[in-house]
């Protein structure tokens, strides 16, 4: 039943020189936050028609009237600790409020689509585990329908070890698993393709 099935969408308030640093080194703060703020309308657009419930969690603040209308997306703030924390109890709560199949997402991924989130739910009607491995050495997204709190263990986030590191656990507790195409993050000038421009052109138009 899609009641018991969550996307979790992890975003960063959009804040004048505290998103996307790595590429504001090369752009500069105010360019840096209009990509991100194209980044977060693609992943409302990717993910608004869903019939799966949303919840979108904040970095800072939770924001009551933005671009996620309160209609379709639920909101709260991150749990505390480090990336790995964050995503751990966000899952754990997950489960605790009865869900059976929970999937999580970022904001960082302009070539994630809308089949893509639901070929993760459907992966999880057969596996244990469904993950999206970004061309970083990251994840974009990562899916499970019960905690396996060891996949955010020990993990040296925001380095290209997080996906091998990651898909070791998953193979290392014998959880059957999927493994959706690799995909790339923005994180640098170099990471932005053709597609992200002409879609940014089409909104300022």
């Amino acid at each position: 039943m899609n009641d018991k099935k969550l996307l979790m969408l992890f975003v960063r308030n959009p804040e004048l020189g505290k998103v996307k640093t790595r590429l504001a080194a090369s752009v500069g703060p105010e360019e840096a936050l209009e990509i991100y703020m194209h980044l977060l309308q693609h992943t409302r657009q990717v993910t608004e028609n869903l019939p799966q419930d949303k919840l979108v969690y904040y970095s800072n603040a939770v924001e009551q009237q933005d671009l996620w209308p309160n209609q379709k997306y639920k909101k709260r703030l991150q749990p505390a600790g480090d990336l790995g924390e964050k995503m751990s109890t966000a899952f754990a709560d997950a489960f605790k409020e009865g869900y059976t199949s929970v999937v999580i997402i970022g904001s960082d991924c302009h070539q994630l689509t809308q089949e893509i989130i639901e070929r993760a739910f459907k992966a999880l009607e057969t596996h244990e585990v469904v993950i999206g491995p970004a061309l970083d050495g990251g994840y974009y997204l990562l899916g499970m329908n019960q905690l396996h709190p060891e996949l955010f263990l020990n993990k040296r986030w925001s380095t290209e070890h997080v996906f091998p590191d990651t898909i070791y656990d998953v193979e290392k507790l014998h959880l059957s698993h999927v493994v959706l195409p690799e995909l790339s993050d923005v994180d640098y000038i170099e990471d932005l393709d053709d597609d992200f421009w002409g879609d940014r052109e089409t909104d300022t138009e």
